[in-house]
Formats: C-alpha cells, structure tokens, sequence
C-alpha cells in the first residue's frame, strides 16, 4: 500500500472508532488511529466522565492499546472529530505522542474524513521529551 493508501485507511480507522465514543457531556465524539512503525493500526475514541478529569481523549486511547501490546514506535496518527473543523489533538495528547514520536505526522482531520497533514513537531514546538530531564 502506498503512502497515500495508508493515509487514506488510517483516516477511515478514525472515523469508525470516533462512533465507538462515549461522550455524552459534550457531544463531541473524537477517534484516532494511530499507525506504528510495523504498519499496524491501534484505533480508539474519546471516553468522557461525569467528573471530568477523569475522561481520556481518542489520541492517548489508540496509543496507550499499542503501548500495551508491546508497540513503541509510531509513524502517523489520524484525528477526526465530529465538527466541521479539522481536529487537532489538544495539549495533554501532544505532549503525550510527543513522548513516543516526536517526529510522528498527524492528521487532522474533520467529520467527513478531510484531512490536513501537520508535523507533531509543528503542533508542538519546543517540546518536552527524555532529553529535556
């Protein structure tokens, strides 16, 4: 599969996992896929709490189940939201890829699948990672 193939089905992936989300607070359903340096995909979708902090955004869903499964390596990540705006992954969950893939791509995309390609490192510049303890 090529490289725009890969995009493409990693985009898909998040679109059918933000169905799988549970957020009856906000009504902002979110899914991300997440592709690893082998080519597999880890998919996951926002889970809200009724006390807030204790929800977990698509982003850190789809890595922390390829963390689990042994996967540390990450090439590409795909962000769909279910607004009209291309969705980006919000501080907590930049930081949190960061720590994995500083150089990984993110798509961005919206509810219909559309998509920006945007540089983690773009997302966030200056980041914190090992070699700033």
């Amino acid at each position: 599969m090529d490289n725009e193939n890969k995009k493409a089905a990693l985009m898909k992936a998040a679109i059918e996992a933000k169905e799988l989300a549970y957020a009856p607070y906000s009504r902002f359903s979110v899914g991300a896929a997440v592709m690893c340096d082998d080519g597999t995909f880890y998919t996951g979708c926002n889970i809200e709490n009724a006390s807030y902090p204790c929800g977990i955004c698509a982003e850190r869903t789809a890595v922390s189940k390829a963390v689990s499964e042994g996967k540390r390596k990450f090439r590409m990540i795909a962000v769909t939201g279910s607004s009209a705006e291309k969705c980006t992954p919000c501080g907590i969950c930049r930081q949190f890829l960061y720590e994995f893939a500083p150089e990984m791509v993110v798509l961005c995309g919206d509810k219909d699948g559309a998509f920006d390609e945007i540089a983690l490192s773009e997302l966030l510049p200056r980041g914190f990672g090992a070699s700033s303890l």
